[in-house]
């Protein structure tokens, strides 16, 4: 129980003489001494009973508190009936040490006050196993019946008065308290989530401390089940820990439990409680890692049909089976954008091929979605050290917010930079790469190049967080006469295969219509002219040119990548 409580109670007659800053601390139980000296019998945690006995003039107060404090002895309360009054001397010993002090009404018998602190020390504990029981079901309870790390949470909350949160390595928050006001702003997500990576990277004791304005936070790793973080597998500086495993492998993927308090001075029962509520969040984390499992297989296999060169009808057929896995209840195809990722390290990749997949499939998650639903529809492969994303988008404007505009580059990177770069420390880089839109299994092959590029594009830039998109690639077709043949077919296939794909459908001749409208400088009466259309028909067909493609034929970036396209081709 905590003092607070003690104080609240009329019935035992205790008056706060000082520590009105520690009314927080837990008794754990109770002791009654006129010793002078009563340190050998004290364990740490008790309501210390005297009445005085011991005091022969004013200069023996400070030993006996000093005693108290170093035995972590949470408060002491002293007695009126032998004095009349609680001696100053001992008021100022107990503010100097810290330690709280009560005074007893000289009606108040100790027995009172010690029946009272053992039956509700006892009682709490047997009501925290029953609660501890009973969360632990629910949260190990699949389907909807289980709460996940918020239940934990709330046992913190409710029992311990301990806020915390759950957060991703990149400071996107995972779980925490369900009242409203309790979420953490972003940039305090980001800010602990970097913090906790560099004192990872570093290698410093678990748990890390860390002040923000007047609010002290401890951040706790969440590792697997049954890794207990301690100085058995404390990491090394440079990212080696103890036994020959390298932290690196998992530092860009862990969770971590932000608890708002200083643990530096918690009893090691409590540090091990906490320990113990990590593993069970561990426990959700493997079982979202399992139900991942189905939409990597899924990325995995479109990813194999693409690079053997698989008949687009093989891959098409493929995507159908993917379209209402990642995109539930839209019924027109989607559209599709490839992301590619890698985590490169000086000194040699340990494992970077599953650290790259994880890491970017905690990318793709939009930051203003919360719970788990979003990131169902992220689908990530690798292959070697490389991560690859198959990434859906509604072919119809303004379903699903967050996706129909598709994702760019730089924008996944921006909430996320500075805790990457804190977990990096130095001695390693991501680098991601993301490609155009494309409309079928055709144009797949073409994106996966120019994702691949674009990700070669970002490995040139400075920095150690780095993204490039289709954007950068225009510029540098014109530019760069000697690209590689594969950027090219990505360039080209982007822009003409979905007009291609649309005539063999529909025989609309849309790349007939473009190349005559580039050869006219975009006017409409010459082209119109020069293919025997009604002007009206030539605007229907630059538009859906303009549907099909994202581009737009009045601007002249757009006219020259169409006209670069088309003599590529």
């Amino acid at each position: 129980m905590r003092l607070r409580a003690l104080l609240d109670t009329d019935a035992l007659g205790l008056r706060l003489l000082g520590g009105e800053d520690e009314l927080d601390r837990t008794v754990r139980g109770v002791m009654t001494t006129d010793l002078r000296d009563p340190s050998r019998y004290l364990s740490g945690g008790e309501l210390v009973l005297t009445g005085l006995a011991w005091r022969r003039d004013a200069g023996d107060s400070e030993p006996f508190v000093r005693l108290l404090a170093q035995a972590g002895v949470t408060a002491l309360a002293a007695g009126e009936a032998e004095l009349g009054r609680v001696p100053e001397d001992l008021v100022a010993a107990c503010v100097r040490h810290r330690l709280p002090l009560f005074a007893v009404h000289e009606s108040v018998a100790f027995a009172t006050i010690t029946e009272h602190v053992v039956r509700q020390v006892s009682g709490e504990r047997a009501g925290d196993l029953a609660a501890v029981v009973d969360r632990h079901r629910r949260m190990m309870t699949a389907g909807p019946a289980g709460g996940g790390p918020d239940v934990v949470l709330d046992l913190l909350g409710s029992d311990l008065d301990l806020r915390a949160w759950v957060l991703s390595p990149t400071g996107r928050p995972v779980a925490g308290p369900r009242t409203a006001g309790d979420a953490l702003p972003p940039e305090v997500c980001a800010r602990l989530a970097a913090e906790h990576l560099a004192a990872t990277r570093a290698g410093r004791r678990a748990p890390h401390r860390v002040v923000l304005g007047a609010t002290t936070y401890s951040l706790f790793p969440v590792r697997g089940w049954g890794q207990r973080p301690g100085a058995a597998d404390r990491p090394e500086r440079g990212g080696r820990e103890a036994g020959g495993r390298d932290a690196r492998a998992t530092v860009l993927s862990d969770w971590l439990l932000a608890v708002e308090a200083d643990a530096g001075d918690w009893a090691e029962e409590r540090l091990d409680l906490l320990y113990g509520v990590t593993q069970l969040i561990a426990v959700e984390r493997d079982r979202r890692d399992a139900a991942r499992t189905v939409r990597r297989r899924l990325a995995q296999e479109v990813l194999e049909l693409v690079r053997t060169g698989a008949a687009p009808a093989e891959t098409a057929a493929r995507l159908r089976v993917a379209a209402p896995v990642l995109l539930p209840g839209v019924g027109a195809a989607p559209h599709w954008q490839i992301v590619v990722a890698r985590v490169e390290w000086d000194g040699g990749d340990p494992d970077s091929g599953p650290v790259a997949q994880t890491l970017l499939e905690e990318i793709l998650v939009d930051p203003r979605a919360t719970g788990p639903e979003h990131s169902d529809r992220i689908a990530v492969a690798h292959d070697g050290a490389e991560a690859i994303a198959l990434v859906p988008l509604p072919a119809v404007a303004g379903e699903h917010d967050g996706f129909e505009a598709g994702v760019r580059a730089e924008a996944l990177l921006e909430a996320v930079r500075d805790p990457l770069t804190a977990g990096l420390d130095g001695d390693g880089r991501v680098t991601l790469g993301v490609s155009a839109a494309v409309h079928s299994a055709e144009g797949l092959r073409g994106a996966l190049e120019e994702a691949r590029h674009a990700r070669r594009v970002a490995a040139a830039r400075p920095g150690r967080v780095c993204a490039a998109g289709h954007q950068e690639l225009a510029s540098h077709v014109l530019l760069l006469p000697f690209v590689p043949d594969d950027v090219r077919r990505a360039f080209t296939a982007r822009l003409l295969d979905p007009l291609r794909d649309y005539d063999r459908r529909h025989r609309a001749e849309l790349i007939p219509t473009l190349e005559a409208f580039l050869d006219s400088d975009g006017s409409w009466t010459r082209c119109a002219a020069r293919l025997h259309l009604h002007v009206n028909t030539l605007r229907y067909r630059v538009g859906r040119i303009e549907q099909l493609t994202g581009r737009d034929l009045s601007r002249l970036e757009d006219k020259l990548d169409f006209f670069l396209a088309l003599r590529m081709s």
